[in-house]
């Protein structure tokens, strides 16, 4: 087991860097010019890596440049930038702060300037001016109950867009009359425009509607503000910005599938658009590992089970962890007294939830290090405390903020006993 584990670790650690944004923002730049003024926004949990990447091919072409970014997630100074960090995945002071730097840095602009907006995951809790006379009490508010609802990160965003003064084109409408090139880094399965931190500069495609429908559908308790915001539409046509998507959860498979197969698995990516529950997906990959130990599924031999996407959590208890955590501890009582499986799952940009794993790794030695802890899965999972049980086993994964955030992967590692 303790060679899966390593496999696993291998394929973990090389696929996360095939996926980092550096290059990719470079290929997206290189040979670009500007007539005009050049300002770089950068916004997500990769701001800090994606505007260091630009500040390195265009230097000082650029007139300012703003990076707005989770807690923690900067590294360092750039000569030029002015760096901001604020909450996530709930908004605070600092965000709204943060993104009034970003406002600022766009003031003025003439059709001769370019904006390089750099886009990654997290965008959406951290580029955020409440629209409207909503206050940060109402997105704090709004935000938690879709969190805890299980809503998919789709419908979470149409409900931001309509909050915001920045989202859904917005955020394009204040740039005008200068040009946008937006740069992406998706962790939106589709890669849909204007989901990816919550469209700021594409046309929106969700209406009032939409906002609705999500509000009806998990029986959501808005204020009268909020919900009157909420018939407030977006922009459904934007001129300025061309868009270009730069890495995706598919990206994050393909490699995923590439490093296995160095190590002598046979890969199969059977999804990347996986976003049902974690805990149905963990339990999933569980059985699909005793489906190849009895000699069946659709692989022979050493294989990867490979998965990408994003799960949702319903929160039930107040305990500490992240979806990629449940996933993996929903997967340990499968495995229980295997010594040739190993479910891993780990998200991208190195944080799981409000967790400073990155996610969890179980096999069969697992649920007996759990039971010697005193720990029962089903009592851990009610109570959403998947952190815990897993660093009382050491099955955390920690990686530390990547600079990339491409959704989640998720693996079987599998060896015939025989």
């Amino acid at each position: 087991m303790d060679s899966l584990r390593m496999h696993a670790q291998t394929i973990i650690d090389d696929t996360l860097k095939q996926v980092l944004p550096h290059a990719a923002v470079q290929r997206a730049l290189e040979g670009r010019t500007f007539p005009g003024k050049c300002i770089v926004i950068s916004i997500g949990k990769a701001a800090w890596t994606m505007a260091k990447a630009a500040s390195d091919l265009l230097g000082n072409t650029i007139d300012r440049g703003v990076v707005l970014t989770k807690y923690d997630h900067s590294q360092g100074d750039i000569p030029g930038f002015v760096i901001a960090e604020g909450g996530h995945p709930l908004v605070d002071e600092n965000s709204i702060a943060g993104t009034e730097k970003v406002l600022a840095a766009v003031e003025n602009l003439t059709e001769k300037d370019t904006v390089v907006f750099l886009i990654s995951g997290g965008g959406s809790a951290l580029f955020e001016k409440p629209a409207g006379s909503l206050t940060l009490a109402d997105m704090q508010n709004v935000t938690s109950q879709l969190l805890a609802c299980g809503a998919e990160i789709t419908e979470i965003n149409t409900i931001r867009k309509h909050l915001s003064a920045v989202k859904g084109g917005r955020f394009a409408e204040l740039c005008a009359p200068a040009s946008i090139i937006a740069i992406a880094l998706s962790d939106i399965l589709g890669d849909y425009p204007d989901a990816i931190a919550s469209g700021p500069a594409t046309a929106d495609t969700s209406t009032c509607a939409d906002t609705m429908a999500v509000v009806e559908k998990y029986h959501l308790d808005f204020p009268p503000a909020v919900l009157k915001q909420l018939q407030e539409e977006t922009p459904k046509e934007i001129t300025n910005c061309e868009m270009q998507i730069t890495g995706s959860v598919s990206q994050l498979c393909a490699f995923a599938a590439k490093a296995a197969e160095k190590l002598g698995y046979t890969p199969l990516t059977l999804s990347t658009m996986l976003d049902c529950e974690a805990r149905e997906a963990g339990r999933f990959l569980g059985s699909m590992a005793k489906t190849l130990e009895k000699g069946e599924g659709p692989v022979k031999g050493p294989c990867a089970i490979l998965c990408g996407g994003e799960t949702v959590v319903h929160l039930t208890g107040k305990g500490k962890g992240g979806r990629n955590q449940e996933l993996a501890l929903a997967a340990a009582p499968y495995l229980d007294g295997m010594e040739n499986a190993l479910v891993a799952a780990v998200g991208s940009d190195g944080t799981d939830g409000p967790t400073d794993a990155a996610g969890g790794m179980v096999d069969g030695s697992t649920m007996t290090a759990l039971r010697q802890a005193g720990l029962s899965v089903d009592a851990v999972l009610a109570e959403n405390d998947a952190y815990h049980a897993l660093k009382a086993v050491d099955s955390l994964i920690i990686t530390g903020p990547t600079g990339t955030n491409v959704n989640d992967l998720y693996f079987l590692l599998f060896r015939p006993s025989n």
